[in-house]
C-alpha cells in the first residue's frame, strides 16, 4: 500500500467548508522540501504555498543557525495571519524559536503523531511500535493530534485513537491502517481548536 505525501493535507482540504470542518479554509502551505506531493495538492486547490528548505536557508544566510531558520519559518507562517497552524507532514523538529513566535502571536499549533501519548515519541514511531509488538512488548499503538509544546510529542492530546496490533501484519500494512486513522483525527483536532 503506497501513500503519497500530503495525504493529511488532502484530508484537511476535503473537510474544509463541510460539516466536518465548517467555516474553515486552508490559506497557506509551507514545506521544508521542494519535491513533495503536498505542494501539488495545494496548487491543484489554488492554495498559496512556498518551500523553505533548511539547507537552502543556511546556504543563503551564511553564519545563520538552525534556530534562525525556525524563526524564519515562524515568521513566514505568522505573516499569513492563520487561526491555526497544523504541522501534519512537517519533518523537522522545530526549536523553541518557532514556538516563541507563534505563542506570542496567540496562534495555536497542533501536530499529528502516529503513536499513543507518551509512547514512541519522535521519529519512526510506527516502525518502533511494530518492532515492540514483534518482541511482545505491546499489543496496541495508535495515533494522536496534540498541541505543540517545546517537548517533542508531549503536548496536550486533543484526539487519541488506539489501534490494535495484528499478528503477521507487515510494517507497511500497519502504516496504512494508521494513516487512515490520521486522516480522520487531523480533521477532528483542527475542528476542536477552531471551534473552541
Amino acid at each position: 500500500m503506497g501513500l503519497k505525501l500530503g495525504s493529511n493535507l488532502q484530508a484537511l482540504i476535503d473537510a474544509a467548508g463541510t460539516p466536518a470542518l465548517p467555516n474553515a479554509q486552508i490559506t497557506f502551505v509551507l514545506s521544508s522540501r521542494s519535491k513533495v506531493f503536498g505542494l501539488e495538492r495545494a496548487a491543484k486547490h489554488n492554495i498559496p504555498s512556498t518551500v523553505c528548505a533548511l539547507k537552502t536557508y543556511l546556504n543563503r544566510n551564511p553564519g545563520s543557525t538552525r534556530e534562525d531558520y525556525d524563526e524564519h519559518v515562524a515568521r513566514l507562517v505568522i505573516e499569513t495571519q492563520p487561526d491555526l497552524i497544523v504541522l501534519a507532514g512537517w519533518m523537522h523538529i522545530l526549536s523553541d524559536k518557532f514556538l516563541d513566535i507563534t505563542n506570542a502571536s496567540n496562534v495555536p499549533c497542533i501536530n499529528l503523531h502516529p503513536a499513543l501519548p507518551g509512547a514512541f515519541d519522535g521519529a519512526n514511531a510506527i516502525g518502533r511500535a511494530h518492532e515492540a509488538f514483534g518482541r511482545g512488548e505491546t499489543t496496541k499503538t495508535g495515533a494522536m493530534v496534540h498541541r505543540v509544546i517545546k517537548e517533542v510529542d508531549r503536548g496536550e492530546p486533543l484526539v487519541v485513537r488506539e489501534i490494535e496490533m495484528r499478528q503477521g501484519e507487515t510494517l507497511e500494512q500497519l502504516e496504512g491502517r494508521i494513516h487512515e486513522v490520521e486522516h480522520e483525527i487531523i480533521v477532528e483536532g483542527a475542528k476542536l481548536i477552531l471551534q473552541a
